[in-house]
């Protein structure tokens, strides 16, 4: 259990790290193949590849089921799944997707052109949460299989981490964007989405 959650919190800190702009302008310096037009493709890849065998030796751990969705509980699982569905769809109709996964920037850097900047805009579900992807993850990441002696601890770490990244970020944001994106958070709450479910 220890080597796992070792594992989980080296791949959350070198997650973290590497989107850092310090650690980014420093790789720049050292890897000329690192640029602001390619670095967040490779940010992207490297998270991926390296997230795989952190999930395959978790999931090679000897486990104890406590907790399983059955009876009234399928009913529980069944609207987090669809809360979970749901943000990440409304989420991925709300970002820049090609900008996310660093194709617009990799396309910038193959034909020259200047960087483009993050830009703001808070349309769709974003109206209504600030980060919906962090809060379908944290939902689909409780329903997704029991409970093991394993996954709870694993769960709640993960968990601990997406809340904590999230307030990481938007202190990043912050500083980025400025007012605002102040005014934004304090209209817009951060992970769950209660106004979308509010009467009018």
């Amino acid at each position: 259990m220890l080597t796992t959650l070792f594992l989980w919190t080296l791949w959350c800190l070198l997650h973290s790290l590497f989107i850092h702009p310090f650690v980014q302008s420093r790789l720049y310096a050292w890897s000329n193949r690192l640029t602001a037009g390619t670095y967040r493709l490779y940010y992207i890849l490297f998270s991926l590849i390296t997230l795989v065998p952190v999930i395959w030796y978790t999931l090679l751990q000897e486990q104890t089921v406590l907790f399983a969705f059955s009876g009234a509980w399928r009913i529980v699982q069944i609207l987090l799944l669809c809360y979970a569905a749901l943000m990440f769809y409304l989420g991925s109709h709300a970002y820049d997707m090609p900008f996310f996964l660093g194709l617009k920037q990799w396309q910038d850097f193959r034909k020259g052109r200047t960087q483009r900047q993050i830009e703001f805009h808070h349309s769709g579900i974003l109206k209504y949460v600030r980060h919906p992807w962090y809060s379908g993850g944290i939902a689909l990441l409780w329903v997704t299989s029991p409970l093991t002696t394993v996954s709870l601890p694993v769960r709640v770490f993960l968990t601990g981490y997406f809340i904590i990244g999230t307030m990481l970020e938007e202190r990043r944001l912050k500083k980025e964007l400025g007012q605002q994106y102040i005014e934004y958070c304090q209209k817009v709450p951060m992970l769950l989405p209660w106004k979308l479910f509010r009467k009018p």
